[in-house]
């Protein structure tokens, strides 16, 4: 279900940006994504339980937050209210009840539909009226966003001392990037519903203070911070260089079969090819760093990382308001 799910997330949200160049395409992933879906939903079951050799890299915890997650999008991009009761109704007493915020990551889409739901508040979904279901993903990605905002009364401890977002040592930049992201989206629908107020605890805090929280994330990842080094290979004056990808570690000259690159891996000298762009695990909660290949659990990169970061760049550069509906636009 999980598999199924987040892949029926992917095709409805693509579905709706080819809507208006590609109709016949936009049409197709839709398609696709209402089957995947179907599936999901009705064989309900973990990926990793059906394959267990692959929970030793990515073991997912839960499917019901990508089995919410997809039918988020698909009621975004169908309209259709039964995807809409599919996350109010039981399967948010099922899925959705948390004690706490949960942190955006591959592993757990809650949080990112939490805050694509709350569009609906935000801006007056006819399906959203008088909808208690939604208000209380409203309330909970408030709840998230006062966690975030490191002046909040109910702020996370879970940072360094620097203020970065620090949930675990293995490929710790994914949940600052994530939660970076969701809180600057969060910024843009305040503003562009007029509701430029978030309340946490007796204190109230701006869009602006949500931004600015973003902007702390991505400037502390792109070199701001204590080792003085961006974690954006490619950018900066310093950057990574024993980046534990095989196809920046190999030379590309070199003849190799699936098990004679090893001797690469050890090597003491630097990548031979720069991934640009790609984004690697990141500091300890210390925010220290060590750049060397067989430290996969700092230097590792990876496309969920990367992905979410040109996702933050993009929001903190774009200057127009998001659209209302995603279905008309």
């Amino acid at each position: 279900s999980d598999v199924a799910a987040e892949t029926a997330a992917a095709l409805a949200s693509a579905s709706l940006v080819f809507k208006k160049t590609d109709s016949t395409y936009s049409s197709t992933l839709l398609k696709h994504a209402k089957q995947l879906f179907t599936f999901a939903d009705k064989y309900k079951g973990s990926y990793t339980k059906s394959h267990p050799e692959v929970a030793t890299y990515y073991n997912s915890t839960g499917y019901g937050d990508e089995l919410l997650w997809a039918a988020s999008w698909l009621y975004h991009a169908t309209g259709d209210t039964t995807y809409l009761r599919y996350v109010t109704e039981a399967n948010a007493d099922k899925y959705a009840k948390v004690d706490g915020p949960t942190w955006f990551s591959w592993d757990n889409k809650l949080a990112g539909a939490q805050v694509l739901l709350s569009r609906l508040s935000f801006f007056g979904d006819k399906g959203a009226k008088g909808n208690s279901g939604i208000d209380d993903y409203k309330k909970s990605a408030d709840e998230l966003m006062c966690a975030l905002l490191p002046d909040s009364p109910s702020a996370t401890a879970s940072r360094t001392k620097s203020g970065l977002i620090w949930i675990t040592k293995w490929d710790s930049l994914q949940h600052p990037v994530g939660s970076a992201f969701l809180a600057v989206l969060y910024s843009d629908y305040m503003r562009a519903s007029d509701n430029e107020t978030l309340s946490c605890g007796d204190d109230s805090f701006e869009p602006s203070d949500l931004r600015k929280f973003a902007q702390s994330q991505a400037d502390y990842v792109l070199g701001d911070n204590p080792m003085d080094i961006s974690y954006l290979v490619g950018y900066g004056g310093k950057y990574p260089e024993f980046v534990h990808h095989r196809g920046a570690s190999i030379p590309v000259d070199a003849t190799t079969g699936c098990s004679e690159g090893f001797k690469w891996l050890s090597s003491k000298k630097p990548n031979p090819n720069v991934a640009m762009g790609a984004l690697v695990g990141g500091p300890f909660k210390n925010e220290s760093f060590i750049d060397s290949r067989n430290n996969s659990m700092q230097t590792e990169p990876t496309t969920y990382n990367s992905a979410v970061l040109v996702g933050l760049l993009s929001s903190l550069v774009n200057t127009s308001s998001p659209v209302k509906s995603l279905n008309e636009n």
